[in-house]
This record gives C-alpha cells, structure tokens and sequence, in this order.
C-alpha cells in the first residue's frame, strides 16, 4: 500500500507556507505566483464555512458540510485538517496530487497545527516560515487592514505569539524568513525553492 501511496505522489516537491496572519504570506505568494507563471499552483483547502461575497466553489475552497468532510477525514484523506472559529478546514491528498499531476510545485499555505500533521505523512515538502519582525510592526499591519474587530485582532495576535515561538523549534522549518523588507524577504524565497523551481522549468520546457 505504501508503494501506491508514494508514487501517487510523484511530482515536483510541494512547499508548506505557514506564518501568522499579517507577516505577508499572501503577498510574498502573489509575488512569487506572478514572477513564475506556470510553476506553482494552490491546493484548494476544503471548508465547512459558507463562500464569502465574490468567492468560488472549487477555485477559493471546495465547500463541503461537516459530515461530508469528517467521513473523508476518518478515512484518511487528508493530509491535514483543523478547526477554527467553528469551522473546519483541510488539505485533502486529492487536492496536492492534482497541482503535481500537472508538474507544478504545490503551495500549501497552512497553521502550525497543520504543519505538525503533515510532519507525520509522507508528503516530504519544503517547510517554509514567514515571520514578521516584532509583534508591535504585526499589530500595526493588523490595524492598518481596518478589517478587524478589537477582539478578533487580540485573538490574532496571541495565535501570532504561538506562532512565532513555534517557528523557533528545532527542526520544524527549513526555512525561516523574516519579512522586515518584503524585496530581501523576496529575495530569500526564491533562493530557497531555485532549485525546485529549475527542474519545473526544465521539465516542463522539454515536454
């Protein structure tokens, strides 16, 4: 069974994206997305919370009920799932297989609870952190959006404090980048994934 599970996930290495809300994970992505066009491609997560205004089945999250996607996790389709504020969200091996199958560099973009539950797969990504600089120039960030309410952002950034001690642990990341300057923090990404990125291009170039 092993062997099955192994070669159905053949393809580039996928690259597990973690960090706390507001240390510019999504827009180093968007850089990253926009520079290597045909390189990279998102697992669509699964959710059990209803599609925001503007938001697409399939393209922003597959959006499934709560039975529907704990049947899928009892029977271990997931590589990684996690509640929260009531809602449950997961990566489903279907989803990163697809993003593969096509010879792209899968980007999971996931927490820290997440980031321990693919530690216990076969998955073999490059784990990457983004880090903000101090929690004062986080907080600033959070409040500068306008799209929190005072409570929500506490909540925010106590997870962000979890999340920076996490990132400290021995062994849990490849790469730690602290986006103090988004170009150097540019900079340092895409010398982390050069290599993977070298062999999309190449393959994808010959096919």
């Amino acid at each position: 069974m092993r062997d099955a599970k192994t070669k159905a996930m053949a393809g580039p290495r996928p690259v597990v994206f973690s960090g706390p809300s507001g240390a510019g994970k999504s827009t180093l992505l968007k850089k990253l997305m926009k520079e290597y066009d045909g390189v990279f491609g998102f697992s669509v997560s699964h959710t059990t919370r209803n599609p925001r205004p503007g938001e697409e089945n399939g393209k922003d999250y597959h959006y499934v009920t709560r039975e529907v996607m704990q049947t899928a996790i009892d029977n271990g389709d997931f590589i990684e799932n996690a509640e929260f504020s009531g809602n449950m969200y997961g990566t489903s091996k279907a989803a990163v297989q697809a993003v593969q199958a096509k010879n792209l560099i899968c980007i999971l973009d996931i927490d820290m609870q997440g980031v321990r539950n693919i530690k216990r797969t076969d998955l073999n990504p490059i784990y990457i952190s983004i880090q903000p600089p101090s929690m004062a120039v986080l907080e600033k960030r959070l409040r500068d959006r306008k799209t929190e309410s005072e409570e929500s952002l506490q909540k925010r950034l106590r997870a962000a404090q979890v999340d920076m001690e996490f990132s400290k642990e021995p062994g849990m990341f490849d790469v730690l980048i602290m986006n103090d300057n988004l170009e150097d923090a540019y900079g340092q990404l895409k010398h982390a994934l050069s290599e993977e990125i070298g062999m999309v291009k190449k393959v994808n170039m010959s096919s």
